[in-house]
């Protein structure tokens, strides 16, 4: 990110600060997180316009409720009448403390509650911490703001999953075929909220041995809590299985299962700023995230790959381009995901792209 853009961004970070985390009382302000995308994709021009259409869906950000305390976190989590409070205490913890010391004491104590806020809270912290990873040592007010806005945003809407019986994972051990695996809901009627609390059992992943090849499914962390190196692998692995799974299968809801790609995308995003014995439960949150979301969106069946879009206007398209479509496009969705699909696309992948344009195709634009 050149100085020109991260002008641009900080700029736009100020323009939003003043907003809430949310309007209507549940839906999530996506704007600090499409316009990070927007400027690490080389379209930071088109920002403020961006922003300028957005502005209807803003609202101000909320009264106080009662200030948030080392004595008084715990009781407070997940209290979503908080949502001013908690990135007020997040402030004050980050004018004292180096933000990455902040998030390894907050990340694990957030971890459980990951589908809090439909995913949305996570994926925020996540594009956050990319920007200060641009430069770990930034002192740069709108960036340490906005990961404040993150993880407040996040400890407001805190919410575990129900207790989850462990299925039997893929023999293979692919992270594709334990999404495969994951059997959708029997209700899928409701918000997410509702959804979520009718899950029962999710099929085990990662397998246990630490390895390329196939290899039986039993407790996933119990082999990689002292290997970092193969969290990082695993998760790398699921983030590309649920964009590519985004191609097939994001009909089903083409909104609610962006989430399953990006809300991964997000802790993968955040590992490099952690300690190296958080990267294992980073990894099965990642993976309950994502496969909650499938479980509760997927549809029966998958679209038939010969429908699905490779290109624009019939010709093939590069990463650059797919992204420039997807900013011209302008829902916040669909620019997620393509952000993300493009960090699965580094090389040839035409699958994660055209993930991309399908998001764009099934999403109505913004006119």
């Amino acid at each position: 990110m050149t100085d020109d853009t991260s002008g641009t961004l900080d700029e736009a970070l100020e323009r939003l600060h003043a907003s809430g985390p949310e309007r209507h009382g549940w839906l999530s302000n996506h704007a600090p997180m499409a316009v990070e995308a927007l400027v690490r994709h080389g379209q930071g021009r088109t920002v403020h316009r961006w922003l300028d259409r957005y502005r209807e869906k803003l609202e101000e950000m909320p009264r106080s409720y009662a200030a948030i305390t080392e004595e008084n976190w715990h009781e407070a989590l997940g209290d979503p009448r908080r949502l001013a409070d908690w990135p007020a205490y997040f402030d004050r913890e980050l004018a004292d403390h180096p933000w990455q010391d902040v998030l390894a004491v907050w990340w694990p104590r957030l971890l459980p509650g990951i589908a809090g806020g439909a995913t949305h809270p996570v994926i925020r912290v996540g594009h956050a911490v990319r920007t200060l990873l641009d430069d770990p040592d930034t002192t740069a007010a709108p960036r340490t703001a906005e990961l404040a806005h993150a993880l407040g945003y996040w400890a407001a809407r805190h919410a575990p999953l129900p207790p989850l019986r462990q299925q039997p994972g893929p023999a293979s051990g692919s992270a594709a075929d334990a999404l495969a695996a994951v059997e959708p809901i029997a209700d899928q009627s409701g918000g997410i909220r509702e959804r979520l609390a009718r899950l029962t059992a999710f099929p085990t992943w990662p397998p246990t041995t630490p390895t390329t090849e196939p290899a039986p499914s039993s407790d996933g962390l119990a082999g990689l809590a002292d290997q970092p190196e193969e969290a990082h692998r695993r998760l790398t692995e699921l983030v590309r299985a649920a964009t590519h799974r985004y191609a097939t299968h994001g009909h089903g809801e083409p909104i609610m299962l962006v989430h399953a790609a990006t809300a991964p995308n997000a802790v993968l995003r955040v590992l490099p700023a952690l300690p190296g014995e958080l990267w294992a439960p980073s990894l099965d949150a990642a993976w309950a995230a994502s496969a909650a979301v499938t479980a509760v969106y997927a549809p029966s069946e998958p679209l038939p790959v010969d429908r699905l879009p490779s290109a624009v206007d019939g010709q093939d398209v590069t990463p650059e381009e797919v992204f420039a479509h997807a900013a011209a496009h302008g829902d916040e969705h669909a620019i997620k995901l393509t952000d993300t699909a493009l960090d699965v696309a580094r090389g040839a992948d035409p699958m994660a792209l055209a993930a991309a344009l399908h998001a764009c195709a099934m999403i109505d634009p913004v006119l």
